[in-house]
């Protein structure tokens, strides 16, 4: 990589040489800070907007200092000074709502390999109307996890941890506290009201949990029409090649429809999207994909070949794609669909109609990379420089470095993407995944054959989601880039 002058994007007061951190001087008790603002104002996507990483915001260098001084805790200086006009995290102005930080990057790493800490209980928490009270319903469970050995799965509901009743105030605590084991506490749904039950079950988070994003996979013979159902929970790149099989699979069985099912999927890798994409579209490498906007400084640094990706025709291991060269496309989303799972929908939008079913999406355009105390290389995270990496600061950074649009240049969705027919979760009726008689899944036979095996798409209970799993977990819904940045002054 040829490198960015190391502080050429800070001010020019501090006479900045290539990869100079030392043209600053600050007390070693700021390095996280100064780490973290020195590879914002590099760059954060919107760092010509913040007014705390402007390139003439210190006059000497004791204002920098001052500043790095300012905020004892590293993760309330990352957000006070990323964030457009130095807004608050969860405020309602505040236009990135995505970035964030963590205090080990080996954590963040891991989660980017799909490796977490986990019962395998994937859940949504949702209100009790008119109350304060919430409620978990199960969405699955992943296999070979604790959850899986117990008397637990998907369409249960739980309104109790550890005795006492899930609230607005206390959920975080009770789910998410620094322990490994809770029990829950079960209850019935009659009608639209939710009653607790005496039934426990008890679940213990074991480290090193892989989830395979691939839940179900099987192609349904209805009325002789061959339909392709994915079920696809997250875009984690080690299961490519696995992603790809399952399409193999998929053309063997003559399969002619597609049903995508992105409802829970939070997002993830840019490039197992280009894949995907490939897969139900085809491998026609000379076709735009994506394009990738940068900030001002950045954007003039990279190569045609950084900011565009085009549709795929092999697996980054060599194989084959599988594709099912469709020129229609079923996708079950919901606002719990984000970045990876929209960039999908977004990038096949010029040359496949998607139908989407369900609710309108996150709205999550935005992409980022990993980045670490390793000034030689930009901060940007590589694994075979962790040898590189400031031993004396662990800290990582996901900060939104820039935003994906489609080949038509469209990339305005942070109200999310909405949906062409409107079908929010039954909680009176959740469903069994990959049935035909699951309503979201049966909705899309409809659509492909004119028939259903369910024909009352009403709904009793519609899913009033206040939060769920996936969004405490280090990922959240995070789409990173995972191919190397190479930059080169033009």
């Amino acid at each position: 990589m040829k490198k960015i002058l190391g502080l050429l994007l800070v001010t020019i007061i501090f006479s900045c040489s290539d990869n100079d951190d030392d043209a600053f001087t600050y007390p070693k008790e700021t390095a996280v800070q100064n780490f973290m603002w020195q590879g914002l104002n590099q760059w954060y996507f919107w760092q010509s907007d913040a007014p705390n990483l402007g390139d003439d915001r210190f006059i000497a260098n004791e204002d920098y200092v001052a500043y790095l001084e300012q905020f004892t805790d590293p993760e309330e200086f990352f957000y006070q000074t990323c964030y457009k006009h130095s807004q608050i995290v969860g405020t309602s102005s505040a236009i990135d709502r995505f970035s964030f930080v963590e205090d080990d990057y080996e954590t963040l790493v891991n989660a980017l390999a799909g490796v977490t800490k986990s019962n395998g209980l994937e859940f949504g928490l949702a209100r009790n109307e008119g109350s304060t009270d919430l409620f978990g319903y199960v969405r699955y469970i992943i296999p070979n996890s604790d959850a899986a050995t117990k008397d637990i799965a998907r369409g249960d509901i739980f309104t109790r941890v550890n005795g006492v009743q899930l609230t607005d105030a206390n959920y975080i605590s009770l789910l998410y506290g620094n322990f490994d084991t809770y029990t829950l506490g079960m209850a019935d749904i009659s009608g639209t009201v939710v009653t607790d039950n005496t039934n426990e079950v008890t679940l213990t988070k074991a480290a090193g949990l892989q989830e395979n994003p691939i839940l179900v996979a099987k192609t349904l013979d209805v009325n002789g029409t061959k339909i392709a159902y994915l079920m696809y929970n997250g875009f984690t790149s080690g299961y490519n090649e696995q992603l790809n099989t399952a399409f193999g699979q998929f053309k063997t069985a003559g399969a002619t429809e597609l049903v995508l099912d992105l409802r829970y999927n939070p997002g993830g890798s840019v490039n197992s999207s280009r894949l995907l994409a490939s897969m139900v579209y085809g491998g026609n490498t000379s076709e735009l994909f994506i394009r990738q906007r940068w900030n001002d400084k950045i954007q003039s640094l990279l190569k045609k070949e950084q900011l565009e990706d085009y549709f795929a025709n092999k697996t980054d291991e060599g194989t084959a794609l599988n594709s099912l060269n469709l020129s229609k496309v079923y996708v079950l989303a919901t606002g719990s669909s984000a970045s990876a799972s929209e960039l999908v929908m977004n990038g096949l939008a010029p040359y496949v109609n998607v139908f989407h079913i369900g609710e309108t999406t996150r709205g999550k355009n935005e992409f980022s990379v990993t980045m670490v105390d390793d000034i030689d290389n930009d901060y940007i995270y590589r694994a075979d420089r962790e040898n590189k990496i400031n031993p004396s600061n662990r800290w990582a950074m996901q900060p939104l470095m820039g935003r994906n649009e489609n080949s038509d240049g469209f990339s305005d969705y942070t109200s999310g993407l909405a949906p062409d027919v409107v079908l929010a979760e039954d909680l009176a009726d959740l469903g069994v995944l990959g049935d035909i008689n699951e309503p979201l899944l049966a909705r899309a036979i409809q659509e492909i054959t004119g028939v259903s095996a369910k024909r009352d798409f009403s709904v009793k209970m519609p899913v009033q989601e206040v939060s769920n799993s996936k969004m405490f977990t280090v990922l959240k819904d995070n789409m990173y880039l995972d191919k190397p940045i190479d930059i080169s002054f033009q």
